[in-house]
């Protein structure tokens, strides 16, 4: 390599590294990955392919926008809680109980005497209180993990008494038939598909019983000549001994208490008071948190749950603590805005959108999403696009523009509001325009 070679002016490494921009990014990425850039694109200028100084932004372009491989998107489908893209989003007073619980916490500790205490009393009290009918609580890493340990706590080499009509596919090709006799438990199937009575479940109960379980088949509707026992019919169904068989209650969407939004989905507080024993729900869904799961219940339940070793198994994280006391303390959350806001209030917003663009406004349903309310309409507004615009939506030119997933109905794009965020409007504006070819008018 001769003196006047180019590459020699390629800059050193720990120079590379203390610039501020790769400084900056590798404190937000760590060092190693870096250094791994800086690596790379020394040798595309090596190679020739790049000029010395162009080293230093050939390495920050190399390197992910974000930590996390995932994606932030707005949500745009109208579907107020989606599986696909996290379900619930998180109140700002949930992250930022959560940015609190990064460090070290008292998560397991009691200050007032610097002995172990129990983990997580600040959410399992938030819980209590906004529950008042359930005398204790536990919490779980997610919906299917708490009904798993209430019925391998409860009936584990013994029957669980379950009417034919519940028996439901979770998501994900889940079903409640496997999920039960993982847990070494035996399902006792009851009734019929449309009918079942409480004497079907009376007939069944034995000495062998270790519950009966109350599922809401959330995702799908039965309707015409149907019938189904309800709560307060199962509250004392009894074993040849006299002992009363615990009622579990698989609310599924974690509602607490009724909304009237939703007057037909059940709901925590309703389900204790009409003589559940424990119940069980997911804490990411109309709860609006955290992926958690929730058992509710009577006291003496709870804790047999509580000292069981699967529990052990199934308990969460600080930071999930931290965000469900959040969600459950404070009033507001995105789920709950995006499920109570209305036609009118939303028919503004998507109208500011479409005149920017010199489209159309569309009256549309949405839904509430995650197996909660199934057919229950949520009348909205929607800016119409053509169906090609949905998918370059999704994946913009830009990085400095948004993901934004639309749906498609009748042929028609369509971008629902009812999910955005108010103040991420010009967010999504600036998407739109991208994927339209325009910047609007």
């Amino acid at each position: 390599m001769s003196q006047s070679d180019p590459r020699r002016a390629i800059a050193r490494t720990d120079v590379l590294l203390a610039s501020p921009p790769l400084a900056a990014a590798a404190a937000r990425l760590g060092r190693s990955s870096v250094r791994a850039a800086v690596a790379g694109a020394q040798d595309r200028a090596r190679r020739g392919e790049i000029d010395p100084e162009e080293v230093a932004a050939a390495a920050l372009a190399a390197l992910p926008a974000r930590a996390s491989s995932l994606t932030p998107v707005l949500n745009a489908t109208g579907v107020v809680v989606h599986t696909n893209i996290g379900r619930a989003p998180l109140s700002r007073a949930a992250v930022e109980a959560v940015l609190d619980a990064t460090g070290y916490v008292d998560v397991e500790l009691d200050l007032s005497t610097g002995a172990r205490g129990r983990r997580g009393t600040g959410a399992l009290a938030a819980l209590r209180e906004a529950v008042p009918a359930a005398q204790d609580a536990l919490v779980v890493n997610n919906g299917a993990a708490a009904l798993v340990l209430a019925t391998t706590a409860l009936a584990a080499g013994r029957e669980v008494v379950v009417s034919r009509g519940e028996m439901v596919e979770i998501g994900d090709g889940f079903r409640l038939p496997d999920l039960i006799a993982s847990t070494g438990a035996r399902l006792r199937e009851v009734g019929t598909t449309n009918r079942t009575h409480r004497q079907d479940y009376a007939d069944a109960v034995g000495a062998d019983t270790g519950c009966v379980l109350k599922v809401h088949p959330s995702n799908f509707r039965v309707e015409g000549f149907v019938s189904a026992a309800g709560l307060a019919e199962l509250r004392d169904l009894r074993r040849p001994d006299g002992t009363r068989v615990p009622v579990v209650a698989d609310i599924g969407s974690g509602l607490l208490a009724p909304d009237p939004v939703l007057p037909q989905e059940p709901d925590a507080a309703t389900a204790l008071r009409d003589g559940a024993t424990i119940v069980t729900a997911s804490g990411d869904k109309l709860l609006g948190g955290p992926q958690a799961g929730l058992v509710l219940g009577e006291q003496a339940t709870v804790q047999q749950l509580r000292r069981h070793p699967l529990a052990r198994a199934l308990r969460v994280d600080k930071l999930t603590l931290a965000a469900l006391e959040a969600t459950v303390r404070t009033a507001a959350s995105p789920v709950r805005e995006a499920l109570h806001a209305t036609a009118e209030e939303l028919r503004p917003r998507a109208e500011r959108l479409a005149r920017a663009l010199g489209r159309d406004v569309v009256p549309v349903e949405g839904r509430v999403g995650g197996g909660g309310a199934p057919g229950v309409p949520l009348p909205g507004w929607a800016v119409e696009l053509p169906v090609e615009t949905v998918e370059r939506l999704r994946r913009p030119a830009s990085p400095d523009v948004p993901v934004v997933l639309a749906r498609v109905e009748d042929g028609r794009g369509l971008v629902d509001v009812r999910c955005i965020p108010p103040d991420r409007d010009d967010d999504l504006l600036r998407a739109l325009r991208e994927a339209l070819g325009t910047t609007g008018v």
